[in-house]
């Protein structure tokens, strides 16, 4: 399994997804699974699998011992076409040699390690090839039965292995650039999406939402794509317990990244409808993103800065903590393949409201559902929760039987069925 992120280093969902997957796995006791990131820090909740860092990985480096004088040598391969260099002088010195395949130099460490920075910053794209060629060099040393890759980031890494081992790869979309781009396509991060799909001997959708973007969008056959729901990691009761608030007022909570994907805008203008009618709420905009800064002059032309906080980027235990203490609970996605905070917050008896345009809608049935761009619909909706106990009753109780049904072990098992489909085939 190549992801890009594992819990406790996330900026999203995605690696709470992969890190449930991979629970779900080790429960059937069906599957092994080696998961590999570009860069491991060594606080990372791996207890079910074998996780490997690809910064760990030396690309051209062989440790021999003879046995009968147990004298050890150092080999230096270089495995073309892939050539290692150590220094901007060693690459001019390698790059002038004759090779017989066009070969592929990658700057490694003194150990022939290649640096990752383990994150989505500075030059992703480079960051992206690199990986590919050390999952290459993974592919070859390990044994394994099939390939899966989550999300754009990865997919050539998959395919990279792919090509060296001749096992099936099965792709896993967590969402598209159609997505995150607002339709706004970046020609590089669709190229490589349509080269994933395209190379995939299956996909994995986690909604029918994303599927059809797959279908329509990427020229795929619906029968390569299955869809399989994400769920949810279970909390204990003791965790749910409310703390005393600081304050005797509601709390309305947006939770996610501050990007046009989530339409963090709506929830804006809807506080602003609902602040002209009561005054008794606060409105709270957890997460961090490029639209920040201009979320914040929103809120300060629009006069609530004085009922609006924002706190930032929020690690695992500071979510709890923020659900606890929220009223409604808010996701007004533009385009959101799945979306699992949602269901955290039905954990922790939470009434949600969540857009139409959401892959989690398609799961459940307790929520108040409306469009993103609808703010007068959300609107009514935050203030009838926030207002009418028995309406709020309601969607909390019927929200957290319909969580606690969404486990991890069942996305899994539909996975394990895909794989043995295309192990079949």
């Amino acid at each position: 399994m190549f992801g890009w992120e594992f819990p406790p280093h996330i900026s999203g969902g995605l690696g709470t997804a992969c890190q449930g997957l991979t629970k779900g796995l080790a429960e059937l006791r069906q599957t092994d699974v080696i998961f590999v990131v570009p860069k491991t820090f060594g606080d990372e909740q791996h207890e079910t699998i074998q996780l490997i860092g690809a910064n760990q990985v030396a690309v051209s480096h062989k440790e021999f011992s003879f046995f009968e004088t147990d004298e050890k040598m150092e080999l230096v391969e270089v495995d073309s076409p892939l050539v290692p260099y150590v220094s901007e002088t060693e690459f001019w010195v390698l790059k002038s040699k004759r090779y017989t395949t066009q070969p592929r130099f990658v700057q490694t460490d003194e150990g022939f390690r290649v640096n990752f920075s383990g994150n989505y910053s500075g030059n992703l794209m480079d960051e992206i090839k690199k990986y590919a060629l050390v999952a290459g060099v993974i592919a070859a040393e390990n044994s394994f039965d099939i390939i899966h890759a989550h999300d754009w980031l990865t997919f050539q890494a998959g395919i990279s292995a792919k090509k060296v081992s001749g096992k099936p790869l099965v792709i896993h979309v967590h969402a598209t650039e159609f997505d995150r781009s607002g339709g706004n396509v970046n020609p590089r991060v669709y190229a490589i999406e349509r080269e994933g799909m395209e190379t995939a001997d299956h996909i994995i959708a986690v909604s029918e939402l994303t599927k059809n973007i797959i279908i329509g969008k990427y020229g795929i056959r619906p029968e390569k794509i299955s869809v399989v729901y994400n769920a949810v990691e279970p909390v204990q009761e003791s965790e749910k317990k409310v703390g005393a608030k600081a304050i005797n007022e509601k709390i309305v909570t947006f939770l996610g990244r501050i990007t046009m994907q989530k339409g963090p805008e709506y929830f804006i203008e809807a506080a602003a409808l609902v602040l002209r009618k009561m005054k008794n709420v606060r409105f709270v905009m957890a997460g961090s993103g490029d639209l920040l800064h201009q979320m914040i002059t929103r809120v300060a032309e629009l006069g609530i800065a004085d009922r609006f906080h924002f706190t930032g980027f929020l690690n695992a235990d500071d979510v709890h903590q923020m659900l606890r203490m929220t009223d409604v609970f808010v996701m007004p996605s533009v385009s959101e393949p799945f979306g699992i905070v949602p269901l955290e917050a039905m954990q922790f008896n939470v009434p949600v409201i969540i857009s139409h345009q959401s892959g989690v809608s398609e799961v459940i049935k307790h929520a108040v559902k409306i469009d993103f761009w609808d703010t007068l619909a959300m609107a009514d909706a935050i203030y009838g929760l926030l207002s009418y106990d028995a309406l709020s009753r309601h969607f909390k109780t019927g929200g957290k039987t319909e969580v606690e049904q969404l486990e991890w072990i069942h996305s899994a098992q539909k996975v394990v069925e895909v794989y043995r489909s295309v192990l079949n085939q």
